[in-house]
């Protein structure tokens, strides 16, 4: 158990930045980056949960594709974390660790808000629901107010109220129409006007009948001037009751003619009106469907917010609960970098100074092996230089030799033929070949070659 133990912190030291052989020389500086480890897996296991809750209710995703989502983000954000901690090496400047300082709190203030987003509106996730509904409400009422003063249903309610005209115009055979009111008035004036006539006839009627009869008038019964004089107004009344009634009977069919117009006309209107005000208002339902349907499976990050926003404006108390909660998980995102900057800021720890030994160290054994490098290619081209400097000499004597020879040959006599070696085409080439400058060069090359090339010891020097 405890060697497991050791292994996790060893696993998380290495994670906030540490190096295994410089902790087993400075082990007090374990624990610091073993809870600095600790820190990153904290901030990334937040950044998974949050991913998990921002894709589900973003995308609608089941929770074992938000899960895996949020387990890459949550790895993106540990390795941002350790990016920011690992280039913050130990500085005493207090200038450059605030300039280095900066880019990376403000890099880690975002991501601090990011992760805490979602992650509070699923803590207050019961009242942004209750919001929700008051919010959808309210986009559909907006969207079918927008629906009725939309170009293509601006005249639906007048079609709709001119269908209802048609319906009573033919429920009334016609008469309702309000284009026959003059045609009704002249035949309403004529009806009056032959009531009238006829009200008249009878009054003269009956008092030509009672001057005959002597109870009124005169009071003298019988055929008389008077009599005379009531029976002729009542027979030229008579006559006015008949242009009356000729004129009441030609308004009358007048006005029935017009109304079967009218009849006929709504009637043919209205299976037009009707047909058009059904298509209208299909397609003002189904784009109202439509949109409701979508409204109420809107239930994703952004009207989340406005919800959460709308909240915390009518409720200080949920407003602070929203910044404190937000300010605790972007504090957790901050704490390595802010751990990591208020540790610069502090005397250089034991680990510190064997980093920065090591480091020096490391510089210059690249150095020397650079320096021995160099210095083994000069000697090699002066050896080579040198070994060719020979090779040329050792030519040059044996081209000399031959000359001295064909000399002494031509001052000769003649003498019988005696079978010769051929001469070396380049003897100064095999003296190069063989000679023992160029062995001592290539021996020399080879061991200065062996001894440079070894891999240096890991121990740190103890004087650089």
């Amino acid at each position: 158990m405890a060697a497991l133990l050791r292994r996790i912190g060893n696993g998380l030291a290495v994670l906030a930045g540490a190096r295994p052989d410089l902790l087993e020389a400075a082990p007090g500086a374990r624990a610091k980056f073993v809870a600095l480890g600790g820190v990153l897996l904290s901030t990334g296991g937040l950044a998974l949960v949050s991913a998990a809750f921002a894709v589900h209710m973003a995308l609608g995703a089941p929770w074992f594709v938000a899960l895996l989502v949020g387990l890459g983000w949550g790895a993106i954000i540990v390795n941002l974390d350790r990016m920011l901690l690992v280039g913050m090496a130990h500085d005493a400047s207090v200038k450059r660790n605030v300039a280095l300082a900066v880019p990376r709190v403000g890099l880690g203030l975002v991501l601090g808000i990011v992760i805490a987003t979602p992650l509070t509106l699923q803590v207050f996730h019961r009242e942004i629901d209750t919001e929700i509904v008051t919010l959808q409400a309210e986009a559909a009422d907006q969207y079918q107010t927008g629906l009725t003063a939309d170009a293509r249903f601006r005249g639906l309610p007048a079609l709709r109220d001119k269908v209802t005209e048609e319906q009573a115009i033919v429920a009334s055979g016609g008469r309702t129409d309000p284009a026959l009111a003059s045609v009704q008035a002249t035949a309403v004036a004529e009806q009056t006007a032959y009531g009238q006539a006829v009200a008249m006839a009878q009054k003269l009627n009956a008092r030509a009948q009672c001057e005959i009869d002597g109870t009124c008038g005169t009071g003298a019964a019988g055929d008389g001037a008077a009599y005379e004089g009531a029976r002729s107004a009542a027979d030229a009344q008579a006559g006015v009751v008949t242009a009356a009634k000729a004129r009441l009977d030609a308004a009358t069919a007048a006005a029935q003619a017009a109304e079967a117009r009218s009849l006929a006309q709504a009637q043919g209107d209205l299976a037009t009106d009707q047909a058009q005000v059904a298509t209208l208002t299909a397609e003002q339902e189904r784009l109202q469907a439509a949109f409701d349907a979508t409204n109420e499976n809107n239930g994703g990050i952004l009207i989340r917010l406005e919800a959460l926003s709308r909240l915390s404006d009518r409720s200080a108390t949920l407003w602070a609960a929203h910044t404190m909660l937000s300010l605790l998980f972007m504090c957790i995102e901050l704490l390595p970098v802010l751990m990591k900057v208020l540790l610069n800021f502090g005397p250089p720890s034991a680990y510190d100074r064997l980093t920065a030994l090591r480091d020096r160290g490391d510089i210059a054994v690249e150095e020397l092996q650079q320096e021995a490098r160099r210095e083994v290619e000069e000697a090699q081209t002066e050896l080579l230089v040198m070994a060719e400097r020979d090779r040329v000499e050792r030519q040059k004597e044996a081209l000399r030799a031959r000359r001295r020879r064909a000399v002494v040959e031509s001052a000769q006599p003649v003498q019988p033929s005696v079978r010769r070696e051929p001469p070396e085409e380049n003897p100064g080439r095999r003296m190069w070949d063989t000679g023992p400058i160029v062995g001592l060069a290539r021996s020399a090359a080879a061991r200065t070659v062996r001894t440079v090339t070894r891999r240096p010891s890991n121990r740190v020097p103890e004087r650089v």
